[in-house]
């Protein structure tokens, strides 16, 4: 009888933004607008980055890694957002679902991983310039990066493997934007402990031990400034440091409040407003954050625009 009352799910209905109909052409434009300028602003760092030599150093690497994370990373939930808000039926297949979620969880996690070895790309070259291009050596930086490729392949790979194994009844509306995991688990009609035992272990250490080891660096950086305090050395440490922090706050404040904290005090309506941060907002303002504060870019965005334009 169990399994004749369970209906085989081929697709989800994503309820997408809470937005009046009245004002959905208007936060349409919005998105678009904020999509259109993740991907040019990120495309336009990987591009400094590639075409300018002055930017080939161990950071600028870091930098243009985390530009194509965070545009892939827009790119996974972006688009099918603003379909569905054009579309009388938001849906969204089975299959196209969990891939969604792995791609989700693959960018997401990336995009951690990289701050860290951002993190610990600042830590050495504030702490020990004087051994910077020996510690953060090309072998060094490439391996950091496949790290971190392939340690997000895995994890993203194990939440999608156990969310395929579950079964969905009759209930196939999400109500979310994208087919975020928790939204998923909530409409499963299978048991989902061993799915929530892996997102607060696993998912957990994907998350603080990035963010744990991202503060230990900025600690040891402060204990190493205020041991011989200038006044010079606080500047320099701060406009190294201060882009990659705002970041680092940006993403972690919003991504911590969503999957550490307990569901039950988080509104549907919360939750998906602090997702839009993390996986709109956050992707969106990171090219900003690092051209506008960082000299370096401005440089190279002044000699390649000469360079390729002018001929000079």
């Amino acid at each position: 009888m169990e399994q004749r009352n369970q209906t085989v799910i081929s697709e989800f209905l994503l309820l997408g933004l809470p937005i009046d109909s009245e004002q959905k052409n208007l936060f349409y434009a919005l998105f678009l607008a904020m999509y259109l300028t993740t991907v040019l602003g990120n495309l336009l760092i990987i591009l400094l980055i590639h075409l300018d030599s002055h930017l080939h150093t161990p950071m600028y690497f870091f930098l243009s890694n985390l530009s194509f994370s965070d545009l892939c990373f827009s790119s996974v939930t972006m688009p099918e957002l603003l379909q569905n808000m054009q579309s009388q039926v938001p849906s969204i297949p089975y299959a196209g679902c969990l891939t969604q979620m792995y791609f989700f969880l693959f960018f997401g996690d990336l995009e951690s991983f990289l701050l860290v070895a951002m993190a610990y790309d600042r830590y050495v070259a504030i702490c020990f310039p004087l051994h910077y291009t020996t510690i953060m050596s090309p072998k060094l930086c490439y391996s950091l990066v496949a790290l971190s490729w392939v340690l997000t392949t895995f994890h993203a790979l194990l939440h999608t493997l156990l969310m395929a194994r579950l079964c969905f009844c009759a209930d196939n509306v999400i109500p979310h934007f994208f087919c975020d995991i928790s939204a998923l688990l909530k409409l499963s009609c299978s048991d989902t402990r061993v799915n929530e035992l892996v997102i607060f272990t696993i998912g957990g250490l994907v998350i603080v031990t990035p963010f744990l080891l991202i503060i230990t660096s900025y600690a040891r950086i402060l204990f190493s400034i205020l041991k011989v305090p200038s006044a010079g050395g606080i500047r320099k440490a701060f406009s190294t440091c201060g882009s990659h922090l705002s970041v680092v706050l940006l993403f972690y404040g919003t991504v911590i409040a969503v999957y550490l904290c307990p569901s039950a005090n988080n509104s549907t309506v919360k939750e998906t407003v602090m997702s839009m941060m993390y996986t709109v907002v956050t992707p969106m303002l990171n090219p900003f954050i690092y051209s506008l504060r960082n000299r370096d870019m401005k440089g190279a965005l002044g000699r390649v625009f000469c360079k390729k334009i002018f001929f000079c």
